[in-house]
């Protein structure tokens, strides 16, 4: 497995929220416990949420989410784009600039799109994985927005091709990683897809509506119901 679809499982681990030992995290990703030390360290100095120490274990805050309807979409693609591609330079003042004018428009976001305090995370992701999935941002907006059902078809983690009708619900930014919640009809539950690893999205002109257990409501519910519960409260 490579070091960056390892990284985005221990995301999706570390998303219940509860508290996670090095040790099972190993095991799970069949790595040693050294390299989960050092996978932890990435994600963390790279501003994805998590928070945790050696010996005690990881969990993770507050993912970075962005409304579907929220007005500064484009900005932040633009500026994610922009800073990653600065970031990349051989110059470090430039790549200090990048980082301070990051900072600098954070800081007046709205509170709901605002990135973590340590900024933007562009150390876990080579850019070529960012870039792949651009091209697909603007029909997932739009159909997010007309709630119109698309065909997608997506190659998961172990190179397995599916073509799914989903729902498309949720945009969540992840530190170089974008990723789209959805309901699959398919698996009749709800998933949740990178976009950089989706090959083609057609939408087939049908819309949905809420309906009860497949909404993002629905979705938000039971992912708090399952913290709730993991965590013993």
């Amino acid at each position: 497995m490579r070091r960056t679809d390892r990284l985005f499982d221990l995301i999706q681990i570390l998303r219940d929220g509860r508290l996670h030992r090095a040790q099972d995290l190993a095991e799970e990703l069949e790595v040693s416990v050294r390299t989960i030390y050092r996978d932890m360290d990435t994600l963390m100095s790279s501003g994805t949420p998590v928070e945790g120490e050696r010996g005690m274990g990881y969990q993770m805050t507050a993912p970075i989410t962005l409304p579907p309807l929220n007005l500064t979409m484009e900005e932040l693609e633009a500026l994610h784009l922009g800073v990653a591609v600065l970031t990349e330079a051989a110059d470090p003042d430039i790549q200090k600039a990048a980082r301070t004018l990051a900072r600098k428009i954070d800081a007046v976001l709205p509170e709901n799109a605002a990135a973590p305090e340590q900024g933007w995370g562009f150390a876990v992701y080579p850019f070529a994985d960012a870039a792949a999935g651009f091209k697909h941002m603007p029909v997932l907006r739009a159909a997010i927005r007309a709630r119109q059902k698309l065909r997608v078809s997506y190659q998961s983690l172990g190179g397995e091709q599916t073509n799914r009708i989903v729902r498309p619900l949720q945009l969540e930014y992840w530190g170089r990683v974008w990723t789209c919640s959805v309901w699959c009809e398919l698996r009749n539950d709800f998933r949740m897809f990178r976009v950089d690893r989706i090959d083609t999205l057609i939408e087939i002109g049908t819309t949905f509506s809420d309906e009860p257990g497949k909404s993002l409501a629905d979705m938000m519910a039971i992912m708090t119901r399952k913290k709730a519960t993991k965590n013993g409260t």
